[in-house]
């Protein structure tokens, strides 16, 4: 079981091997449209999608909260990759978290016509015994307060990584700025860095990100892949070619599910290991993005993800 980082030996170690996640976050129904097909009440939320993805590299444990109606089948997904959903709260009351969106025809551009919090709007992260102590904590794209409330739970020193949107950005701007003191990994994409540092150009942002707290902050540009930033200084990776875009819903946090999962399957965080986390990221993104919602996100695709890997190893390759 050595901590080393092995580059083909990243994927599904196994409980034995692997250090154990804590993802904190949404569950919910989605309803997407795009131009060339439509789905009602199906499987979303950041710590949905991020937990599946980490579940590939280690043992996972998912804290959120789902409403009266939501479908017991559903759950199935998560225990089909053994993940430990005891944090799951079951609102008694309240519906289930609900999103509905539709992409222009370029699924660039996304249009939210319905956002019904319901039973989310009473969510309070409560983290049980067993799992106050997970060495890597991902909080997803939640608000400050929670994030931090989450943070307040956990005992030791997790390794930290946040995503955040640009809802918190523009409302809670102090709690985040507090919250950025507290994590090891700012995970953010290309706009809502440019406004959360208020500059113009994507390595400022970076840069200035890193002043706030952070050890590193990874700006994700979607088809144009991500940058590393940190005090060794600025990594590139490209994304992954896609061929058969479907959803695009959940690619961010599937994104950094993998990367917390990659992060605990090494047992480490050096900036050597985020840099290979982030190519195994960007692998199981592309994969969510070829099917509606997490269908994708099979337990069977290990093989997929490593063959992505190459794919983006061939890549950077002169």
């Amino acid at each position: 079981d050595s901590p080393r980082a092995q580059p083909e030996g990243l994927i599904k170690l196994g409980p034995k091997s692997a250090s154990q996640v804590l993802v904190v976050g949404s569950v919910a129904y989605d309803s997407i449209i795009t131009p060339d097909f439509s789905a009602e009440r199906v499987l979303g939320g950041a710590a949905a999608y991020a937990s599946i993805a980490s579940s590939f590299f280690a043992p996972t444990s998912l804290v959120g909260i789902i409403g009266n109606d939501f479908n017991p089948a559903l759950l199935n997904r998560f225990r089909d990759h053994h993940i430990d959903i005891s944090g799951l709260e079951q609102h008694p009351t309240e519906k289930t978290f609900f999103w509905k969106g539709e992409y222009t025809h370029n699924l660039e551009h996304r249009i939210t016509h319905i956002t019904d919090l319901n039973a989310f709007a009473h969510f309070r992260p409560q983290i049980s015994e067993h799992i106050k102590t997970v060495p890597f904590v991902l909080l997803s794209n939640i608000a400050p307060e929670l994030q931090l409330y989450t943070l307040n739970q956990i005992k030791g020193n997790p390794f930290v990584i946040a995503d955040t949107m640009n809802y918190w950005i523009q409302n809670t701007h102090e709690q985040l700025l507090e919250l950025l003191k507290r994590i090891h990994v700012l995970v953010i994409n290309d706009e809502e860095a440019l406004e959360l540092s208020g500059e113009s150009t994507l390595v400022h942002a970076g840069d200035k990100l890193c002043c706030l707290g952070p050890t590193h902050v990874i700006i994700k540009k979607g088809e144009h892949g991500s940058m590393l930033f940190n005090q060794d200084g600025v990594f590139a990776l490209p994304a992954y070619p896609v061929r058969n875009l479907v959803d695009p819903t959940g690619a961010g946090d599937a994104f950094a599910g993998a990367l917390i999962g990659g992060l605990a399957s090494l047992r480490q965080h050096s900036s050597k290991a985020i840099k290979l986390g982030m190519a195994y990221a960007t692998a199981v993104a592309s994969i969510t993005v070829e099917a509606i919602s997490c269908d994708a996100l099979l337990p069977n695709i290990s093989s997929e993800i490593t063959a992505r890997v190459d794919v983006l190893r061939q890549m950077g390759h002169f």
